[in-house]
């Protein structure tokens, strides 16, 4: 076994620095077979014991057990006290899950301080099976089904390719005692269900169910590799900046469902909903789609994903001595007296008013349900809603335009269209010139 172990440091690169490795010590079998075999292939350890205080005198006598071995083969041995059941009702998590948080923090201030190379913990090639096995009933994809990886950031597991049954063998050669976790014998959890009903009966069909599986499990490491560039590649090209999805580019791409599930994961959009929303594509555009951190969008050509916020209406005030704001977006002004040869530049960030018919202060909001305006060179009102709309303005277009307005009038959807109603014309004898220079 020594050899095999190895074996399997060296192929996958386990070990490759000359530092110290940190060796999770439990005291059971896999522990105990993993510190031994590390310690005669002349590595480094420290051992280290985490007591969760979850099984009363049975857990103080795993931590003397695994101190005393430790010692037997003259290893730095650490140890720490946790009261497992306060964390995880602190957190609001399963004990299970809080011992599993607490260890591996903990574990990973140890390396720290011992600048160590690797955190070794003893899942071994049946522990990968029945993850794979509990991974598939829960429907997690294929990074649930590709198992357990020999390396995961310097967490490392040296044991994958032994199975339990070797390991017993091999600790019973070599006359090594351990102790039984006795929670290990009840199915009342689900890795142990099926180690103790599920795999036995998978083992009359198959007698090498869990060999197959192991391999099934490689090859799937290796496909969620190949899976994982392409949903990557797909990231790179098809989602654009500010969260601007492409539709027509998703849609050229083998699977387009799978890869927009992918892509929608980080915005923790759930399978079904990403379901509805791809097969939202041959539909009219503005249906909306949330998840519990976003809203998605299905606009013309893309989707269009933006954050939750709670977004309170702000009015701005302007007053008529102020010569510039920054906030919400960045306008400067001045009062010019109108003469002859006067020259209005034609340019969608500049705005021209007849100063004498403004009502100061001005302000600066976001649009409402019901606006309108009349917008220059036409006679006849308009409501906001039917402009943005003629303009093909998406949601989030319409939630960021800014509105410059004079008492209850709109003069000015900034960086966009004037208001006729203001335009300079026969009688103007001042004008105010806005500039926007830059949209947040």
């Amino acid at each position: 076994m020594i050899q095999v172990v190895c074996t399997y440091i060296n192929k996958y690169n386990l070990l490759p620095e000359d530092k110290p490795v940190l060796v999770g010590l439990s005291g059971g079998a896999d522990s105990v077979a993993l510190l031994a075999v590390l310690v005669r292939l002349r590595y480094s350890c420290i051992a280290v014991h985490c007591n969760f205080h979850l099984r009363g005198e049975e857990s103080d006598r795993d931590e003397a057990f695994a101190e005393s071995f430790a010692k037997k083969l003259d290893v730095p041995f650490h140890k720490i006290d946790f009261n497992t059941n306060q964390y995880a009702k602190k957190k609001h998590i399963s004990v299970e899950m809080a011992a599993r948080e607490l260890r591996y923090n903990h574990f990973e201030e140890m390396r720290v301080r011992f600048d160590a190379q690797a955190i070794a913990v003893a899942h071994h090639r049946d522990d990968n099976v029945e993850t794979l096995l509990i991974n598939l009933v829960r429907g997690t994809g294929i990074k649930g089904i590709r198992g357990i990886r020999p390396k995961n950031g310097y967490i490392i597991r040296p044991l994958l390719s032994i199975g339990k049954n070797e390991i017993l063998y091999w600790l019973k050669e070599q006359q090594l005692s351990f102790v039984t976790d006795s929670t290990n014998l009840s199915d009342e959890y689900m890795r142990n269900f099926i180690r103790i009903n599920v795999i036995p009966l998978l083992e009359n069909i198959n007698p090498s169910v869990k060999e197959s599986i192991a391999r099934t499990s490689t090859y799937l490491s290796s496909v969620e590799i190949i899976y994982q560039s392409v949903i990557e590649k797909a990231r790179t090209h098809i989602l654009k900046d500010n969260n601007r999805l492409s539709i027509e580019e998703l849609l050229t791409y083998p699977a387009p469902e799978t890869i927009l599930h992918e892509l929608l994961t980080p915005f923790h959009f759930s399978s079904r909903v990403t379901e509805d929303i791809f097969l939202s594509f041959d539909k009219e555009p503005g249906k909306i789609f949330f998840s519990s951190t976003h809203r998605l969008i299905k606009d013309r050509e893309y989707l269009l994903i933006t954050p939750l916020e709670k977004i309170e209406p702000i009015t701005y005030i302007i007053r008529e001595e102020q010569r510039e704001c920054q906030t919400p977006v960045k306008l400067s002004w001045e009062k010019i007296i109108l003469e002859k040869g006067f020259h209005l530049r034609k340019d969608k960030n500049i705005a021209y008013f007849n100063y004498d018919k403004l009502n100061f202060p001005l302000t600066l909001r976001t649009w409402q349900p019901g606006d309108w305006f009349v917008p220059f060179g036409m006679t006849g009102r308009k409501k906001l809603s039917d402009y943005f709309s003629d303009h093909k303005y998406s949601l989030p277009d319409k939630e960021q335009t800014w509105l410059l307005c004079s008492g209850e009038n709109i003069i000015w959807l900034i960086g966009e269209r004037t208001d006729n109603r203001f335009r300079i014309d026969k009688t103007t004898n001042y004008v105010l010139r806005v500039n926007f220079s830059d949209k947040k």
